[in-house]
């Protein structure tokens, strides 16, 4: 990364709170210092909080972190000056440069006084919390009452003292991280205790995140599931009606239900849609100089505010809707009716082959042509697993499910068969 990236700015270093993250650390913290590079060591905070540091700093940044996987994955996120996820020919040459060390003896290695050094940043935590807080120039969540499941992850310090600090009345669960308890039956991937909790405690709602909070999940009074798409609805037409929508338009993903679409249309917002990723997302906002993007898994990006998705400051702004509205978020949710959607990942022997396959795709075009406009299917290769993933939207579950069915039968028979089992 040094390589790449230079040395001109120390590294900056956050992580979540698995327990293996001090060991990356040290091992990062030890390799960009043999590289000739200073590093900053920021503790556990969320990675939009190491992506706006790096921002502010003007230096490069690494995020260890497994986002909402369990607690035995772990990984490094990279950020370039300024707080922008890597380019793909960035990550490249990074990649690229590995693959040369690994393979050859390191010469004109720095040594003596050109190793770098290591420090921790004092304040990093502090830092971030004020910028969300400023963020809302003075408007106050007070009234609100919100339960809020950290994950027992890296939101645990600092979104409790955010939403206090807004003015919400703060209810907290599953904070109390013990390095392997990170994403288990909590957070975003599994609201079940969230749900319960704000239906007991009659709360206006409730937000889960992600292990690394650049995600968030929010929970309507009732209980009730509020996704990505139905957040980036009610934002939209928020930011709309302050005229702050600019180009009239927002941000998505391929993978977005219908529903949104069909909202944001009624509304004359054009949907822009991308491949699945946060980077893809902002790369489209700063092209067409967009003021909101996101996907349906809760990752959202307000471009003014920040360059990744902020789950925290995010349910921030949800909140700010609904106590500007004076509408429960359960009606504000209701903008946006949800096709019925189903998604399934197959693994097959030949994974290639499927989408080259002149009967697959004809088999496809026949799904698309009966779905007509009351629904769609997508058929992709998985980015980051072996896995063909067949996703079907369509006016009733039943007719999700047999158009699905009828989807991966045709990409078995594609792609040579069920792949073999371990």
């Amino acid at each position: 990364a040094v390589r790449v990236l230079g040395a001109d700015a120390p590294f900056l270093i956050g992580r979540d709170t698995r327990r293996s993250g001090s060991m990356i650390q040290a091992a990062l913290v030890a390799g960009l210092c043999a590289e000739g590079a200073d590093v900053g060591i920021l503790g556990v905070l969320p990675t939009p909080a190491v992506a706006y540091l790096a921002r502010e700093r003007n230096a490069p940044a690494l995020m260890i972190s497994a986002s909402h996987n369990s607690f035995e994955d772990n990984g490094v996120k990279i950020f370039a000056s300024g707080g922008k996820k890597l380019s793909d020919a960035l990550q490249h040459q990074i990649e690229s440069e590995l693959r040369l060390l690994t393979n050859s003896a390191v010469e004109g290695a720095p040594t003596g006084a050109d190793i770098g050094v290591d420090r921790v940043v004092i304040g990093a935590l502090d830092d971030y919390v004020k910028y969300v807080v400023d963020s809302f120039s003075g408007r106050r969540l007070d009234g609100l009452r919100v339960v809020l499941d950290c994950g027992n992850g890296a939101a645990f310090l600092c979104a409790p003292e955010i939403f206090s600090a807004l003015g919400a009345k703060v209810e907290v669960i599953n904070a109390v991280p013990d390095g392997e308890n990170i994403n288990r039956e909590c957070g975003s991937t599994d609201t079940t205790a969230l749900r319960a909790a704000v239906k007991d405690s009659g709360a206006d709602a409730g937000l889960a995140f992600d292990g690394d909070a650049d995600r968030v999940i929010a929970i309507d009074e009732f209980g009730g599931v509020v996704d990505g798409d139905q957040m980036m609805a009610i934002c939209a037409l928020d930011l709309k009606e302050q005229g702050k929508l600019r180009g009239n338009a927002v941000v998505s993903t391929v993978m977005a239900n219908l529903g949104l679409r069909r909202c944001l249309e009624a509304e004359d917002i054009e949907l822009v849609e991308v491949p699945v990723g946060d980077r893809f997302v902002l790369e489209a906002l700063e092209q067409r100089n967009l003021a909101l993007g996101g996907e349906q898994s809760g990752h959202i990006i307000f471009s003014d505010l920040a360059n990744t998705g902020d789950g925290i400051l995010t349910g921030a702004c949800i909140l700010d809707v609904v106590r500007a509205t004076q509408n429960s978020l359960s009606v504000l949710a209701g903008v946006m009716q949800k096709f019925p959607q189903v998604l399934i990942n197959v693994s097959v022997r030949d994974l290639q082959a499927v989408m080259k396959d002149s009967e697959f795709m004809a088999e496809l075009q026949a799904v698309e042509f009966d779905l007509a406009l009351n629904g769609r299917a997508l058929v992709r290769l998985s980015g980051t697993e072996p896995v063909v993933r067949v996703m079907v939207e369509a006016p009733s579950v039943a007719q999700a499910e047999l158009i699905t069915d009828r989807l991966v039968a045709a990409v078995l028979r594609a792609g040579g068969g069920p792949a073999p089992t371990a």
